[in-house]
Parts: structure tokens; sequence; C-alpha cells
């Protein structure tokens, strides 16, 4: 098992093809994400109210992995808005909505989905590296209101 976060390349796979790296837990929990939000598109309100509650128990799973095991951030380290799990949640959300695109044949919401998860891949990357060199500090997971529905 890797102590070590994983990089973007490894969490786009993980989210796209189902099949995370073998014993790393965070891309398990990244491969189950997108698939509970892609089960969760066009889904009816009790069925993705059921998966919202699996998919907060990943993202708090992934949380607690990397309170243990991410280095000390340094006394002025930025905090960052939301938590690691919430972060790869969002990953795992708009992987699913670019594949989803795809198959919908909508031009402007395939180049939009794709933007976006560009974007939040790079992202997620220099946050990898700022929490690794101790730049950055996440907020407590254990005290944050978790908002499931992303707009």
């Amino acid at each position: 098992m890797s102590d070590r976060l994983p990089t973007r390349s490894q969490l786009l796979r993980a989210c796209r093809d189902g099949k995370p790296l073998p014993d790393h837990p965070v891309l398990r929990r990244a491969c189950e994400l997108a698939d509970l939000h892609a089960r969760s598109l066009g889904a009816v309100q009790a069925v993705v109210a059921d998966l919202d509650e699996q998919r907060a128990r990943l993202v708090r799973d992934i949380d607690r992995w990397a309170e243990v095991r991410l280095p000390p951030a340094h006394g002025g380290a930025y905090l960052h808005t939301e938590s690691l799990g919430a972060v790869i949640d969002r990953l795992a959300q708009l992987s699913a909505r670019a594949y989803a695109a795809m198959a919908d044949d909508a031009e402007w919401d395939l180049w939009f989905a794709w933007e976006r998860l560009a974007e939040l891949a790079v992202g997620y990357e220099d946050l990898v590296t700022e929490l690794a060199t101790g730049r950055r500090r996440l907020p407590n997971a254990v005290s944050l209101p978790f908002n499931l529905r992303i707009l």
C-alpha cells in the first residue's frame, strides 16, 4: 500500500477505467465515487439520497487516510477551502459528467465538462505539491460540514 497521494493521471485513470492501481485506498475510493456519480445521473431522488450517503462515507475515508499520512504543514501554511476527499469527490463527479456528455453528443456541454475536469485535475496536482511541501494544509476533516450536492 502506498502512503503517497496518487498523481493526477492515476486519479483520472481510476475515475475513468474503474480499475484503480492495486492497494491504494484513495484510488479505490475515487473509483467508487466516480461509479456512484455515474449511477446518480438521471436517477430518482430516493436513489440519489442513498448514493449521497455512500459518497459521504467514501469522502470521510479519504480524509481520514490523508490526515494520518500527509506531512505536517508549516506554521504559515495556507488553509485549503475543501478537504482532500471533497476535492476527489468533485473530480469523480466531473469525470462522470464528462463521459456522460460524450454520450449525449452536445458539443457545448462536452467542451464545458472536459474543460472543468481538466482545470480541477490541474488544481488537484497543485494541491498535492503544496501539501507535500507543507505550504498548504487541509481543514480538519472531522469537523467539516459536508455538502453533498455540488452545483
